[in-house]
């Protein structure tokens, strides 16, 4: 099979100018908006550590949903291919950043909770989560690792 290229766009626009732009660390927001074609709009900011908005989403973020986000829809097609069904499926993914000179995400660790239909392989569901995470573009575009902790049980 040939590679496929995807491309993708978003517009990232910032939208915390409080007047002054850039003038001084303080005198500006970090509020942004990500927009794509047909969506809706995401609210962003840095992180409050950043003097970041507590109520938009932040890069960091957004990276690890992503990477979650990525993880599960291989997950879910690999168990339809397989003939395990997923009836429910609830990550609380975390992520580790460590801010330094430079600062950057040391792991991500994603803890699915999984539960499967009555009688569907748990050894299987488990194995397809390495397959998961050998299949995500996320994950193989990252320089940290990502590790994967999950739970499955029966309905």
């Amino acid at each position: 099979m040939a590679d496929r290229e995807h491309r993708y766009q978003v517009t990232v626009e910032w939208t915390g100018n409080k007047g002054k732009g850039t003038e001084t660390y303080r005198a500006y927001e970090r509020k942004f908006t990500v927009a794509a074609a047909g969506k809706a709009d995401i609210a962003g900011s840095s992180d409050p550590a950043f003097l970041g908005d507590a109520a938009r989403w932040n890069p960091e973020e957004m990276l690890l949903a992503s990477t979650s986000a990525c993880h599960k829809l291989w997950y879910l097609h690999l168990c339809a291919e397989a003939g395990i069904s997923v009836e429910s499926y609830h990550d609380q993914a975390e992520g580790t950043m460590l801010e330094a000179k430079q600062g950057r995400f040391t792991q991500i660790v994603l803890k699915p909770q999984i539960t499967l239909r009555a009688g569907d392989d748990i050894e299987l569901a488990k194995a397809l989560h390495h397959q998961a995470h050998e299949q995500c573009f996320i994950a193989n575009s990252l320089n940290f690792p990502v590790l994967c902790e999950p739970q499955i049980k029966h309905a």
